[in-house]
């Protein structure tokens, strides 16, 4: 594992959308690690600078580059996909990590100004680059989109109405691409999927900066960044039929 001969990962072209943060970090490490071509992309071009130059550090033969994107913006999306495809040939892989949170101390207390803001950053991020991506994916060999959501999606806890909902939209929306993959999969004539789009469920994360601050914390049941860059780079290991449409879970089922 990891030396990037031969594995699943090995010369794939995998888009990272939101790689600037701590998820981003750990995913472009592991998939350049893997013997990918990675493509980040995130709003902050200086901290995508620093995730694309860490990976590219870390394993000095990878091809890691980033691109400042609004995935607010459909053709912003649309342009990247487009770019990512022209430029290397081929697009095998978008991740989805691009996150947000708000909540509140009770049900009564949700604010409606939390929805607007999580419906843009999980909800209206995952539509654009899906359907910026999803034809690229489908030509591909071992296309994946992979969304990252939370079991709160499930199980919504009184004070976090807004968030919840807004992930289980998004896991919604990556389930009916799911079928796409199905439906296209069939019409070309395959006995299943040649694509996928699978969800990874976690309760919570946590990386090494928020332990260093909380040394005492448990953080019981969080998935560690690196763990789930490790799930990210595992939904290629496995046949597309086996993690289409599948909500792959890190955590618990409540």
């Amino acid at each position: 594992m990891g030396n990037g001969s031969g594995g699943a990962l090995s010369g794939a072209v995998i888009a990272v959308a939101g790689a600037g943060g701590p998820v981003g970090r750990a995913t472009l490490l592991r998939l350049a690690e893997a013997g990918a071509v990675v493509v980040g992309s995130d709003n902050d071009p200086e901290r995508l600078a620093e995730a694309v130059d860490a990976a590219r550090y870390a394993h000095g033969g990878a091809t890691v580059v980033g691109d400042t994107v609004d995935l607010l913006d459909r053709d912003s999306a649309r342009d990247w996909a487009a770019r990512t495809e022209k430029e290397f040939g081929r697009v095998d892989g978008l991740v989805h990590l691009v996150g947000g949170w708000r909540g509140s101390e009770t049900f009564t207390k949700t604010s409606l100004d939390d929805w607007d803001l999580l419906e843009l950053l999980l909800i209206r991020t995952v539509q654009h680059t899906s359907l910026a991506f999803h034809e690229a994916l489908q030509r591909s060999d071992r296309g994946r989109y992979v969304l990252i959501s939370a079991a709160g999606a499930g199980k919504p806890t009184a004070g976090n109405a807004a968030y919840a909902a807004a992930k289980a939209a998004a896991e919604a929306w990556t389930l009916a691409m799911a079928d796409y993959f199905r439906k296209a999969g069939k019409s070309e004539g395959a006995e299943g999927p040649t694509s996928a789009a699978a969800i990874l469920v976690v309760k919570a994360l946590v990386h090494d900066a928020m332990r260093a601050e909380r040394p005492n914390a448990k953080f019981a049941g969080f998935t560690d960044v690196k763990d789930l860059a490790e799930s990210i780079a595992g939904v290629w290991e496995q046949p597309a039929r086996e993690v289409n449409g599948k909500r792959l879970w890190l955590t618990e089922k409540p």
